[in-house]
């Protein structure tokens, strides 16, 4: 007996755990109202979305710092490019989940708070005449030459602890 009340309350256990993730997850992105969204499990603040168009390396650093402050309600500044692992915290490896198609006609399984107008997005990882691109559509990265734009896009982010 003591048995199966010992598996009954680990069933229940489990239920009630897996009910509650998805608000879980949920709760990682807050939608700041503005055009961003705050990553409380890196501590990183995201624009919503890309540039909207193709961009090379530079044209992109200079589009976060410089122009994409002044296209939300509120200020903030320290916007930058992300990091390699930045954005590939969000990408969604979750077998079912199907992504969304971008208005250049590719797939990307990014998380459903940012949208992108292309799947390939510049990192702020840089080499010589070389930067570190990821790709939303299939989850991975590669380097390509800075001068490149191959429908690459720049997404802004800035550290909370910085103000």
């Amino acid at each position: 007996m003591t048995r199966i009340v010992s598996s009954v309350i680990r069933i229940v256990t489990i239920c009630v755990f897996l009910s509650h993730t998805p608000i879980l997850a949920e709760e990682r992105f807050i939608d700041n109202g503005d055009g961003t969204v705050t990553d409380h499990q890196l501590g990183i603040m995201w624009s919503q979305t890309d540039n909207q168009g193709d961009v090379d390396w530079k044209q992109a650093e200079k589009w976060v710092k410089y122009t994409f402050p002044y296209t939300i309600e509120k200020q903030y500044d320290n916007w930058r490019l992300p990091t390699f692992e930045e954005l590939r915290s969000l990408y969604v490896r979750e077998v079912n989940y199907k992504g969304y198609e971008t208005d250049c006609g590719q797939d990307v399984r990014i998380v459903p708070q940012v949208k992108l107008s292309c799947g390939w997005v510049w990192t702020s990882e840089k080499r010589s005449i070389t930067a570190m691109v990821f790709n939303f559509n299939r989850g991975y990265h590669y380097t390509d030459r800075m001068v490149h734009k191959r429908a690459y896009r720049a997404l802004p982010v800035r550290s909370l602890d910085e103000n």
